[in-house]
């Protein structure tokens, strides 16, 4: 039976990031109907099943696979300021950060050193902060 199934699969796309996301995404679906009896959540959810099952056996691989990348670069972009903001709430204590006011880069420069001048590195505009 194994075999058969590895026949079957061959050449075919098989499930990435965005199908296991779907996965989630039904089953939230799934539970959100069973709790409020709206049809409508169900509806969404076959629909979701029909695709992501579309998406699994389909042959065209390079489509799929941007869709993938796709999904992945949008979750790597939402991403990016939720660690951003991570890492600054981590170095509180030893840095201040300021927005450098010509550009807007963001400027790390340690705490305790007074009234200083900082220049940005992006386009070494210079202005005064205490630290």
């Amino acid at each position: 039976m194994r075999a058969k199934l590895y026949r079957f699969m061959a050449g075919r796309y098989g499930v990435d990031e965005l199908s296991r996301l779907m996965l989630w995404v039904v089953l939230a679906l799934f539970v959100l109907s069973m709790i409020f009896r709206w049809g409508i959540f169900s509806i969404i959810a076959y629909a979701l099943i029909i695709y992501m099952y579309f998406r699994i056996f389909s042959k065209n691989i390079a489509k799929r696979r941007e869709e993938n990348l796709r999904y992945l670069d949008f979750r790597y972009n939402a991403g990016k300021k939720v660690r951003a903001k991570k890492e600054r709430f981590a170095q509180r204590k030893y840095y201040r950060f300021f927005s450098c006011p010509t550009c807007g880069q963001t400027v790390r420069v340690p705490k305790g050193h007074g009234k200083i001048c900082i220049t940005c590195p992006k386009c070494r505009g210079e202005f005064i902060k205490k630290v």
